[in-house]
């Protein structure tokens, strides 16, 4: 029979020689043609999928160190943000809040605003919705809080001309 320091010798020496293997990583295509990498196949994949050696992407431990003292210079060289400078406010009050946030474009469209300037704006607006867009084509919300919403001017004013 086996004593309990056994069975933890045993335990243990089982799970020291499972982390060293790989995992098995399997290539396969869907049927949208797009190409899947992954430890886990699908059931309708499995004959198709390639079983691919992982060991060819395991870094030698010279490459690691290279990485880490790479990181580790990249990262000295990010600038950090400066502390909020709080001048001229007594000791014991609240603290100053930063300035609002100055929407783009500044300008908005009123029933006066001539079609040059709606379509400039509109353009405006555009520019600065642009870097929130999602793949999916949504807007991401924080868009929002720095772009003002200008509506197509192209129902009251015709196709834009240069």
């Amino acid at each position: 029979m086996f004593t309990i320091r056994q069975c933890w010798a045993a335990t243990l020496l089982l799970g020291a020689v499972t982390g060293v293997q790989a995992a098995d990583i399997y290539r396969w295509v869907d049927r949208q043609g797009r190409m899947h990498l992954s430890d886990v196949v699908p059931d309708e994949y499995k004959d198709s999928a390639k079983r691919i050696d992982s060991r060819q992407f395991e870094l030698t431990p010279e490459q690691k160190r290279e990485a880490e003292e790479r990181a580790a210079r990249e990262k000295a060289n990010v600038p950090s943000l400066p502390e909020p400078q709080v001048t001229g406010a007594p000791s014991g009050s609240a603290p100053v809040s930063p300035p609002p946030v100055v929407k783009r474009p500044v300008e908005r469209v009123t029933t006066s605003t001539d079609c040059t300037t709606w379509w400039r704006l509109f353009r405006e607006s555009q520019e600065c919705f642009g870097p929130f867009h999602t793949v999916g084509g949504g807007i991401k919300p924080e868009a929002f809080e720095q772009c003002n919403e200008v509506p197509s001017p192209e129902l009251k004013c015709g196709p834009y001309r240069d």
